[in-house]
């Protein structure tokens, strides 16, 4: 048993508030335990510079961290007049993440801004982020949908993502900041619905992991995230 009570393999209490901000086209605050990650997604008619006239759409992301999501307060970057290494990581990771279930010729010459704001921390705000923006998305679709401005959904799967981690040599899933910090290997696991990686961010903090150890922990965080498809599913169909 973990500090928390769960098993090994066991997700942390999930759970998503959709329709969170009135004005905006889709938004999600989605809890993985007690990380609590806002996302939004805004629809906006037009594409960047380089992709006028080519008749395909564009999602991109931005990812923040409010001063006090953390147990000490952090400045604000926008103070600091540049974005951190972190954040800049963080915000193409969700982009990239969901650019891969979005058909962009379907998209047209739209823009969806995904923006993903920590309100509070307790490990795996990236995963967070990337499981609840695609709730948001969907609601900003069905949104542009509605209204005229796509002909239909342009989406050709879905997305989520969790951590996992080696403790005392266990992998273990969903890690908290407790155990975060404490891994041994520290591992970011983003899938599709129907199973296939889109990305995989994996480091040994300590030991060197074997590919025994490799497998395992694959094998754990693709079925986090078919529940966390799950999860989704049934929030979206609320």
């Amino acid at each position: 048993m973990r500090s928390d009570g769960r098993k090994s393999n066991q997700l942390r209490p999930i759970n998503f508030e959709r329709n969170w901000l009135s004005q905006a086209e889709g938004s999600v605050l989605i809890s993985f335990g007690n990380t609590r990650v806002l996302c939004v997604a805004s629809f906006t008619p037009g594409v960047p510079r380089w992709l006028v006239g080519s008749g395909k759409g564009w999602v991109t992301s931005e990812y923040s961290m409010l001063p006090r999501a953390t147990h000490t307060r952090s400045d604000r970057e926008s103070v600091k007049g540049k974005l951190g290494g972190r954040t800049q990581e963080i915000s193409r990771l969700v982009g990239r993440s969901l650019r891969s279930i979005v058909d962009m010729n379907a998209l047209g010459e739209n823009t969806i801004v995904l923006d993903c704001d920590v309100l509070q921390a307790d490990g795996g705000t990236r995963t967070a982020a990337i499981t609840g923006a695609y709730v948001a998305l969907v609601d900003a679709l069905n949104w542009a949908k509605d209204k005229g401005h796509i002909k239909t959904l342009p989406l050709i799967g879905s997305v989520a993502a969790v951590s996992v981690g080696i403790i005392k040599g266990e992998p273990m899933l969903d890690l908290c900041y407790e155990e975060d910090v404490s891994a041994e290997t520290d591992m970011n696991i983003v899938c599709t619905g129907n199973g296939d990686f889109v990305e995989v961010q994996g480091t040994a903090e300590g030991k060197p992991f074997d590919r025994a150890l490799l497998n395992q922990l694959l094998d754990l965080g693709a079925a986090g995230c078919q529940e966390l498809t799950k999860l989704q599913q049934v929030a979206l169909n609320k």
